[in-house]
């Protein structure tokens, strides 16, 4: 079973139901003040959202997105202006847009995507185990 070449279809209520779980595991976190924590969780979530919208895409393809958006995030917090600074002073706004770059953060999504593929992998695999091929 080759998955990051293949496409997959993913089961929306199963990676909604995971996604659910990684926010309030993250949102935890942030209470418990773990350093990089909410980092790989905040990656893991942006994985699974993005095998949430795009049901069939190829894993390849959905790491390459998720790991894209994860930096982008991050290296935007290089860039302050007034309007965008406003959005990241409120709790959404700084949940999403966080306040300052760090490499390391880039390092913690790196992890949270890895943690992604191998829950894919995973989950793919006893999905395969129990009900057959399921690849388009």
């Amino acid at each position: 079973m080759n998955l990051i070449k293949n496409e997959c279809k993913r089961n929306r209520i199963l990676y909604g139901t995971i996604i659910i779980i990684v926010v309030f595991l993250g949102l935890m976190t942030r209470r418990f003040k773990s350093l990089y924590l909410g980092d790989i969780l905040w990656a893991l979530m942006i994985f699974f959202i993005v095998g949430f919208i795009f049901i069939k895409i190829k894993l390849k393809t959905a790491t390459l997105i998720a790991t894209s958006f994860c930096f982008i995030i991050e290296f935007s917090q290089l860039y302050h202006a007034d309007w965008i600074d406003k959005i990241r002073q409120t709790t959404l706004g700084g949940l999403i847009l966080g306040y300052v770059f760090s490499w390391l953060d880039l390092l913690a999504y790196g992890v949270g995507i890895v943690v992604g593929i191998v829950l894919e992998i995973l989950i793919f695999r006893i999905n395969k185990d129990k009900y057959g091929d399921i690849r388009q």
